[in-house]
């Protein structure tokens, strides 16, 4: 069990708000930066919104905000912590220079994460002093719900610092996923923009809207991912033979051109179809009223699936 009880959170947008409710719930010390005081209010209101979903996963009986300190000097932040979550805006230049001050003002073993969700380690931690305890921990929202994590290393990175991250991310109910190697859009969201990119060509080519897109992962391949994955699912669809007889049926049909990898531009007449159909699709809800929706769903599917994945272990 990880020994790290001082976690510093650098930037509270979604991400950074999701990891600060996430560590909160397994008593651990959040140093929370921004450089804006007022958003401390909107992160206590999240906070609390979120806290019936978190409490009932995790079995936690209450919320210490006591362990909840926003602070707008990044040195003052940085100087207590442990392990060092940055979630800053993707991009190479803000993130090597943000990573340069971090290095500098943290404690000298202090493990640095990045929650990038594409950008290559080894340039990002360029210029960071003490690289070897650098990485990636790319979380998926709501991170606060969500247990995946992709641990991703750089060339510099040492494998005790990776044990590490490993062992705090479990500490706080996560399921790391340990990435072999770098590159560029880690596992997850290379899948995830294999599927978006296709979607794009499909809506500008007129076929579909983004509601029926939506509906052919939710009502079919979607319910079956949650469980399973792609890979165990077309093992199944094999027979008794499994993968093999899979591949041998349908692997001939790679060859078709049924995918388009390369993405489509984003036009405005493409734009306007995706907000369009994603506006119809809201029904006038609020972005905040779907999220308590989809926590809702997504507790009492996690909390059901554990059931299931006694059984396939």
């Amino acid at each position: 069990m990880s020994t790290i009880k001082k976690v510093a959170v650098i930037g509270t947008g979604v991400i950074g708000t999701g990891w600060i409710i996430r560590c909160l719930a397994h008593g651990k010390i959040v140093y929370a930066f921004d450089r804006d005081i007022k958003l401390k209010k909107n992160l206590i209101v999240e906070i609390k919104r979120t806290w019936p979903y978190v409490k009932k996963l995790f079995k936690k009986k209450k919320l210490n905000l006591n362990n909840f300190i926003f602070l707008t000097s990044i040195e003052e932040t940085l100087k207590h912590a442990d392990l060092i979550q940055e979630c800053a805006t993707e991009n190479y230049a803000l993130k090597t220079k943000l990573m340069n001050i971090i290095g500098k003002y943290s404690k000298p073993s202090a493990i640095i994460l990045s929650s990038s969700s594409g950008l290559l380690p080894t340039r990002i931690y360029s210029k960071c002093k003490n690289p070897e305890r650098t990485m990636i921990g790319h979380p998926f929202n709501p991170v606060y719900l969500l247990p995946a994590v992709e641990v991703v290393p750089g060339k510099k990175t040492s494998m005790k610092y990776l044990n590490k991250a490993k062992k705090f991310y479990k500490s706080i109910s996560m399921s790391p996923i340990m990435v072999k190697h770098e590159l560029p859009g880690y596992l997850s969201d290379r899948l995830q923009e294999a599927l978006w990119r296709e979607g794009l060509h499909i809506i500008k080519e007129g076929h579909a809207t983004t509601e029926d897109l939506d509906r052919a992962i939710q009502d079919g391949p979607g319910l079956r991912w949650s469980l399973m994955g792609t890979f165990l699912t077309f093992h199944l669809a094999g027979g008794k033979s499994g993968m093999k007889h899979m591949l041998d049926q349908f692997g001939p049909a790679l060859k078709l051109p049924w995918t388009k990898l390369k993405a489509p531009k984003l036009s405005n007449k493409l734009i306007n179809r995706l907000v369009e159909g994603t506006k119809k699709q809201s029904k006038g809800k609020s972005v905040e009223k779907i999220s308590t929706i989809r926590d809702q769903y997504l507790l009492d599917l996690i909390l059901m699936r554990k059931k299931y994945e006694k059984k396939l272990r």
